[in-house]
């Protein structure tokens, strides 16, 4: 059997608060801990020949957290932009990202767009972060998008394929993912990229997300390249 062409993974980083917890630490340092392993992976990722890497870094549910705890996320997201993605950036990595921008600050969203425009060219790996996103908002979205081109007769409805509703989605630039990894033991989706995981693999391990390493990475490639897809074929 050929092996499988690893070209996409997508990562739902969980376990940052657990993590701080049982070092008996505050969760702003499970959270700052989990953002350093992000660079860590992201080098990883690009030196094994992976061309793209989606992150889930705060979903739309997580609106719902204290406000306490959402106030130092965003406060760590714009240490983050500023000088980790920077670091990224001078590695030929190019960075977008997809979610609801309109529900974060201002300054955050011109630092987003800063970064994708600076980064726009970069080749070596491209690292989307998912940011106040949520998939089923995300379908919903291109839904009402293709309902309008069909009232203003841009689109003909015999015309909607699902090649033609990929290219309405946030990641309608990104290949679908081939391995889709969940830290910390949970085994659910969590509404991430429902559309685009249609076949993709699937693996979740107990490790959680700030002691994520590079061995354990590996490993999850090797298996997948040894993996049958069939794609709901015989």
């Amino acid at each position: 059997m050929e092996e499988n062409t690893c070209n996409h993974i997508a990562i739902i980083m969980d376990g940052n608060r657990r993590w701080a917890k049982a070092h008996n630490l505050p969760k702003n340092f499970g959270h700052k801990k989990g953002a350093e392993n992000v660079v860590k992976i992201t080098r990883a990722m690009k030196d094994s020949g992976v061309k793209y890497l989606t992150l889930y870094a705060f979903s739309t549910e997580n609106w719902q957290r204290s406000e306490d705890e959402v106030k130092t996320l965003m406060q760590l997201l714009r240490e983050y932009l500023n000088k980790e993605l920077k670091e990224i950036m001078d590695n030929n990595v190019r960075i977008c990202f997809i979610g609801e921008r309109d529900m974060l600050d201002s300054d955050i969203r011109e630092q987003m767009t800063y970064i994708e425009n600076q980064s726009a060219n970069n080749t070596a790996l491209t690292l989307c972060i998912a940011l106040s996103y949520g998939s089923r908002q995300e379908i919903l979205s291109a839904v009402k998008k293709t309902a309008q081109m069909v009232l203003d007769k841009k689109l003909d409805i015999n015309d909607i394929t699902a090649q033609k509703f990929s290219s309405l989605l946030y990641t309608a630039q990104i290949p679908d993912p081939d391995i889709l990894i969940r830290t910390s033991g949970e085994q659910r989706i969590s509404n991430y990229l429902l559309w685009q995981i249609a076949y993709t693999e699937l693996f979740f391990t107990d490790t959680l997300w700030p002691d994520f390493g590079i061995e354990e990475l590996s490993d999850i490639i090797k298996k997948f390249k040894n993996r049958e897809r069939r794609y709901g074929k015989s």
